[in-house]
């Protein structure tokens, strides 16, 4: 049975990230630019259909409140491969001015058009499963209309998945949004509060990863969005060439995030390779064992989490999606290595087990290497990221700096309690990433424990959160 996924690509970034994804996929299941299946694809055992529907159409919502980057889109080979009912750009074409509160008060005035949108593509699916939503947590539509639709698919879908790719800020450069810290906030109250999984795809590690694996110099935006391209594609993989396990979103999830509220997700990928850049074609060999160490590495990691590893830091979880060809002998073997070896360090309350997922590659595009992995792993590190934002924060709020361009807009016409709201809740998140690294995390929550009455009592102002009791395995029986 199918299990249909819809992608919302909203903002500059994540229209930009989708449209890499879509080329992805048309390559790996013979799709041509048009959307008509090519002639040489014959080989059949995949499934087309998780994203996309009749003659090849993605099941995508392309949104932006300026027109710029869907009007490339639609003015490159790919124009013909979206449907056009699913895409909306603002009329006025200002964009949100890099303001989470314009972005979030802009979607709510266009929120019946979009939902309209989402429920004919929902009422168009035999079985859906759930939402992916791309977006950059920093800038203005991303986030703030990101914001809204991620509260909206929580209140309107609540049995459905929701799952994000989230791009976050470089915060080891400048930026020229200064106000940035302000959106990543708000923001993260939403991805805490109405996401079941969120990808956390960090702007700083893609550059590194670039400069250090493809040797390229200054990365061009399109160069890092071909690398979450790549760990798109090989994350769905097992939906998209389906096995005996792993074949549907929610039996990953439940696998990765045994906790509702610690849903945020780190990635490696390995090996990394460019076709304009020679020297990144100069991989070194690719056995399954060498393919998993690799992943477990830092520097493969595309999460930044600042000089210095903390020895306290733990994986609560680990999927690796191994694709091309591997014997399970070999990954029984690997994974024994990596164990006499201590090569990863797990969480005192839980098991301390890497899953396997064995994954086909596309027929229809060919690599130099025998094995690629990708690693989607559960790691109490993501809260030094999380640490980060806070500290860019308080340096801003503490001062009130630049709050006046807020405060101008209805959303905040009573006040700014919603930004120390958002603080407490990401704050509590830090400290349950910090509780799960020592035994007694099983009692964490209880009276004494530090609970957070964000999530107990629901401190979102805008919308409904998602309840802490929720059983991932539960959907599968409700559906």
């Amino acid at each position: 049975m199918p299990r249909e996924l819809i992608t919302l690509q909203v903002g500059q970034c994540g229209n930009q990230i989708g449209n890499e994804f879509g080329k992805q996929l048309c390559a790996e299941h013979g799709i041509a630019q048009d959307g008509i299946l090519e002639s040489f694809a014959t080989e059949g055992g995949d499934r087309k259909d998780v994203f996309f529907y009749q003659h090849y159409i993605p099941r995508a919502l392309l949104l932006d409140l300026e027109p710029r980057v869907i009007n490339n889109i639609l003015t490159s080979p790919y124009a013909n491969l979206y449907n056009p009912e699913n895409i909306y750009k603002s009329t006025d074409g200002g964009g949100a001015g890099n303001n989470w509160g314009h972005g979030y008060e802009s979607g709510q005035k266009v929120c019946d058009e979009i939902i309209d949108m989402i429920d004919r593509e929902a009422d168009g699916s035999d079985s859906l499963e759930g939402f992916m939503l791309l977006h950059s947590i920093a800038g203005g539509t991303g986030s703030g209309m990101g914001s809204f639709l991620l509260e909206q698919l929580n209140a309107r879908y609540p049995k459905k998945l929701v799952q994000t790719y989230s791009v976050f800020p470089n915060n080891e450069e400048t930026s020229d949004v200064v106000v940035q810290p302000y959106n990543s906030m708000l923001s993260l109250k939403r991805l805490t509060l109405h996401a079941d999984s969120v990808v956390v795809l960090d702007n700083a590690a893609l550059n590194r990863i670039a400069s250090d694996k493809l040797h390229i110099t200054n990365p061009t935006f399109t160069q890092t969005n071909q690398l979450v391209s790549t760990v798109m594609s090989a994350s769905t993989t097992t939906l998209r060439y389906p096995g005996y396990m792993n074949n549907d979103l929610v039996g990953m999830v439940a696998s990765l995030i045994p906790t509702p509220r610690c849903h945020f997700l780190t990635t490696a990928y390995t090996p990394f390779a460019s076709e304009n850049v020679e020297k990144a074609k100069n991989v070194r060999k690719t056995t399954v064992l060498d393919v998993m160490r690799r992943l477990l590495q830092p520097k493969n990691k595309m999460i930044s989490t600042g000089n210095k590893e903390n020895k306290r830091w733990c994986y609560i979880s680990i999927l690796n999606i191994i694709q091309g060809e591997a014997d399970p002998t070999e990954v029984h073997k690997s994974l024994l290595r990596i164990r006499e070896r201590k090569l990863a360090n797990f969480i005192p309350w839980g098991p301390a087990s890497i899953q396997v997922a064995l994954s086909k590659k596309s027929p229809y595009i060919q690599t130099s290497h025998r094995v690629s992995g990708l690693m989607l792993a559960n790691h109490t590190s993501v809260a030094a990221l999380f640490k980060r934002t806070c500290d860019q924060y308080d340096k801003l709020r503490k001062r009130n700096a630049f709050m006046d361009q807020y405060k101008k807009l209805a959303l905040f016409a009573d006040g700014i309690d919603e930004f120390d709201e958002s603080r407490s809740v990401v704050q509590e998140l830090i400290d349950e990433y910090q509780a799960c690294e020592t035994p007694n995390y099983i009692h964490w929550g209880s009276e004494g424990m530090g609970a957070s009455s964000a999530y107990a009592g629901g401190a979102s102002s805008a919308g409904p959160s998602r309840t802490t009791e929720f059983d991932y395995s539960s959907r599968l029986d409700r559906e």
